[in-house]
């Protein structure tokens, strides 16, 4: 089977713009989550956001893409890369607004003067902030010159890997996976597919998240999953989840073409394993069998035992459900020394990218032998050996947790590259 390594990493989140910047800030115990009101209609809340307003999408991917291919030092085009990119929200932000639009356009105040018909001047395909007046100021900041305004089939859920694909020049496969918070490590799973079985030698890989809408933040305030004062991911005092918005792309090539090419290798991929409860749409399955049977599968495709694991990024949303039904996993399965953390209590939840910002800061802890902490973290409920502040250790194996509504559970083991042979 083929070695795939990790070659390039681009990354954005509310810790800041670059990879660099949101490691450091994430290891001196930083947090990029703060109070907000991105919507008047709203109550103020606590977010991650990238800037002072909601980002938009294509430049979020634009950004990551670019940045993921300047640090593997490539140069587009790439016509022979294949393309992974996943989002568990993709456009909803410009399917609200145009829904809102739709709305404000579409209902008159006498009579059906100002009703939509088949055929109207308004009734196009095109979609722009500034298209019609908005019932409230658009959230996104202005779009610059070089991104043509959306059309409607711009917004379609995989059209933002599609987009992905153009930037860089890919005529090879593309794939935008959606599997909720599943996402992120579900892409890197089909992108491994792809080099191990010798369709693409490259792929350029990841999950792109923009969720702060009104729609989203008002769902997880229904459902009483969402915070009041921030992300205390395991906490005795844990209040629910932050939304944040964040991106993680990576460049995966076999360990051959990586080696002819002389490029600098964070990490090596050895084995992951998706699976589902097939218990209900939001809540875990409560013994958490179908997490257990994931865990135990990504390891033993892995060659690794539990033992070898020496830290493990947990999903860690901070809601009273997945915290405690993650913690007794990792209790049944590993030995109690394993170093545990969650990085959501300083970038936020970033939804379906948050198992590719947790790869990325995982290949960063392997780099760098320093485990990242668990920011928010005070008091713990849990009898497991949470990292609370950041510190050097040997590290040579990880796994990254991340489980989706629906049961969709994923992990992916991490380690310093080594070959085939060495396992």
């Amino acid at each position: 089977m083929l070695d795939v390594v990790v070659t390039g990493i681009g990354l954005v989140s509310a810790l800041g713009t670059s990879l660099e910047d949101s490691w450091q800030q994430l290891i001196a115990g930083k947090s990029g989550i703060e109070l907000h009101q991105p919507f008047p209609d709203l109550e103020p809340r606590p977010l991650g956001l990238i800037g002072k307003q909601p980002v938009e999408l294509r430049m979020l991917t634009k950004l990551v893409v670019d940045s993921a291919l300047k640090d593997a030092g490539l140069i587009q085009p790439l016509s022979d890369c294949g393309v992974v990119i996943g989002s568990s929200r993709s456009h909803q932000a410009s399917w609200e607004e145009m829904a809102r639009k739709t709305w404000a356009t579409g209902v008159g105040d006498k009579g059906d003067k100002g009703t939509r018909r088949q055929g109207d001047k308004e009734n196009n395909s095109s979609f722009h902030p500034s298209s019609h007046p908005p019932l409230s100021p658009s959230p996104h900041p202005p779009l610059p010159p070089s991104l043509p305004p959306l059309s409607w089939l711009d917004t379609l859920p995989h059209m933002n890997a599609i987009a992905a694909a153009r930037q860089i020049g890919a005529t090879g496969i593309v794939l935008a996976p959606m599997a909720a918070c599943a996402t992120g490590i579900w892409a890197i799973a089909q992108a491994v597919l792809l080099i191990q079985t010798g369709q693409c030698q490259r792929v350029i890989v990841g999950a792109v998240e923009a969720p702060v809408t009104p729609l989203t933040i008002t769902g997880f305030q229904q459902m009483g999953a969402s915070a009041k004062t921030g992300a205390y991911p395991f906490d005795k005092h844990r209040e629910g989840l932050v939304l944040g918005e964040g991106a993680a792309v990576f460049v995966l090539e076999s360990a051959e073409l990586a080696k002819q090419r002389q490029a600098k290798i964070y990490g090596q991929i050895l084995g992951f394993c998706l699976t589902a409860d097939a218990y209900h749409a939001n809540s875990s399955e409560p013994e958490g069998r179908s997490a257990i049977a994931c865990v135990k599968q990504c390891l033993e495709r892995s060659h690794l035992t539990f033992s070898d694991i020496d830290y493990i990024h947990a999903h860690g949303t901070a809601t009273q459900m997945n915290d405690r039904i993650e913690s007794m996993v990792i209790q049944r399965l590993f030995p109690k020394q394993v170093a545990v953390s969650s990085t959501k209590g300083a970038t936020g939840h970033t939804l379906g990218a948050s198992g590719a910002l947790g790869v990325a800061f995982s290949l960063l802890a392997l780099k760098n032998q320093i485990l990242p902490p668990c920011v928010g973290l005070k008091v713990a409920e849990f009898d497991l050996d949470f990292v609370t502040t950041a510190r050097e250790a040997e590290i040579r194996q990880v796994l990254c947790l991340s489980f989706g509504f629906g049961g969709q559970n994923a992990a992916i083991a991490l380690a310093k590259e080594f070959s085939s042979a060495e396992r």
